[in-house]
């Protein structure tokens, strides 16, 4: 039987937040596969783990996880750990677990904490869609054109940044968002100087210019305002109607929402179409009628 590869999401900071699971699964494993053994190595000697640590990173990914592939064939137990958080969020991992699927290795996820789920919980902005970027582009064209891209998103967006571009970055989110977009920045979650700054674009970019900037951070960005609609309700009416084929209810639902009007004032312009047409097709059947009259 083949072995088991664990997931194992390890503390952003404060080592109490490692679950009772997570310790357990370490302490057990026949290799525990990290991203920076050195950084591991303090964890496992505050808990007491001595369980053999190999690294796992970007630059070795490749080829040492043929070797993790190799000892989980031949049944052995592997966990993979970040420096913090879950591992293959933003992290090497991703390859390895797809080639365990493909091969029927089983793969199962020890969840905890996560750097992107704690600063979205308590930034402030919506929590009901959200997507995440990871790093924005290091090169400044190339980030200018993912944050174009994402301008008119609809969802909280969250980047992984560092201190040293976190000012280019609100620059050009202050940019091309606007100043007055809402953004919200976690640094150095869960640890002693934690700060989680929420406030728009240009406010953020005042803030972080003061002092020299320290620590992990999480950047989110509030969605984009909705678009106000152009034309008139009636004219939304009938181009839905025309363009798709939903009952007239679901059409009434859908442009009180884009246009942010009580759907009983929508619904009467829908009646007021409904008779139009009726008085339409009336004075074009008696034209008809006349014209085949003797």
């Amino acid at each position: 039987m083949p072995g088991i590869l664990y997931l194992v999401a390890t503390p952003i900071g404060n080592l109490e937040d490692i679950t009772l699971r997570a310790l357990r699964i370490l302490k057990e494993a026949d290799l525990v596969a990290a991203e920076d053994t050195r950084h591991s190595s303090k964890l496992f000697r505050h808990f007491g783990i001595e369980t053999p640590l190999t690294s796992f990173f970007e630059h070795n990914e490749a080829e040492k996880g043929e070797q993790l592939l190799t000892a989980l064939r031949e049944g052995r137990a592997v966990a993979l750990i970040s420096d913090a958080g879950t591992p293959a969020i933003a992290d090497p991992g991703f390859i390895l677990v797809r080639r365990c699927r493909e091969e029927g290795i089983p793969v199962i996820a020890v969840p905890g904490p996560s750097a992107v789920i704690t600063a979205l919980s308590s930034s402030g902005l919506p929590t009901d869609r959200f997507a995440f970027e990871g790093f924005l582009p290091s090169r400044p064209a190339a980030r200018r054109k993912i944050l174009n891209a994402l301008a008119g998103e609809s969802r909280t967006l969250i980047f992984y940044e560092t201190p040293h571009r976190l000012l280019s970055a609100l620059r050009d989110m202050s940019e091309i968002f606007g100043e007055e977009r809402l953004v919200a920045v976690a640094r150095e979650l869960t640890k002693l100087h934690e700060e989680l700054f929420l406030g728009t674009a240009g406010e953020a970019l005042e803030h972080f210019g003061k002092d020299k900037i320290r620590g992990e951070i999480v950047l989110l960005a509030a969605p984009a305002p909705p678009t106000k609609p152009t034309g008139s309700v009636r004219d939304a009416l009938r181009k839905w109607k025309r363009e798709t084929e939903l009952p007239m209810r679901d059409i009434v639902k859908q442009v009180a929402r884009e246009y942010g009007v009580p759907g009983s004032e929508v619904y009467r312009e829908s009646l007021a179409i409904k008779e139009d047409e009726e008085k339409s097709g009336n004075t074009q059947g008696r034209t008809s009628k006349e014209e085949n009259s003797p």
